[in-house]
């Protein structure tokens, strides 16, 4: 009868904990940088995301205008990129979300979405990226900024990117082609 019991309660944390990710990334939420809108990963349902987070101070803020180049190239293919400015890397995001908005604006013309500031590493981490890291493994996790995850259309967490990738190389292009859906 412990057997039982005991293969039952297995079972039941197999179910449950399939449940728990089956929305994959759709069921997670960020505030938009602005303060007043929620950005619900699933209204992205079908559109591939590339998650990146972001610092102003950085050696690698110079991608801004890679994100940006891409957000322009392939939105109207399927691709959301979001921004989630992080102080969590040498303290190279101090600013408030108001300085932050501006100064993507000012300096990178940034019009794709943006997220309030946000832990990304440890654990203290937005959920996101806790999920991420189980989804891709332990190196899938932020190690510095302008570190880069690709969702695809159905949620699912599909490929991670180093700091140091650039998003317009071969490689991150080839991954969103592969998961875009035009």
């Amino acid at each position: 009868m412990q057997k039982i019991c005991g293969l039952i309660i297995i079972l039941i944390g197999i179910f449950i904990t399939n449940i728990t990710f089956a929305g994959g990334s759709h069921m997670f939420t960020f505030k938009s940088i602005d303060g007043e809108d929620t950005i619900n990963l699933s209204d992205f349902s079908g559109k591939a995301v590339l998650v990146v987070n972001t610092a102003s101070r950085c050696g690698f803020t110079s991608q801004y205008d890679g994100l940006q180049t891409l957000w322009e190239e392939y939105k109207d293919r399927g691709l959301v990129v979001l921004g989630v400015p992080s102080n969590d890397f040498g303290g190279q995001e101090p600013g408030t979300e108001k300085e932050i908005k501006n100064f993507c604006t000012v300096n990178f013309n940034i019009n794709f979405p943006m997220t309030e500031k946000q832990v990304v590493s440890g654990a203290s981490a937005h959920p996101f990226y806790i999920w991420a890291a189980k989804e891709l493994g332990a190196l899938s996790k932020p190690r510095w900024n302008f570190f880069k995850i690709l969702i695809d259309g159905d949620g699912k967490a599909v490929d991670w990117f180093a700091s140091n990738t650039s998003p317009t190389s071969s490689k991150v292009i080839s991954a969103i082609e592969s998961v875009i859906p035009n």
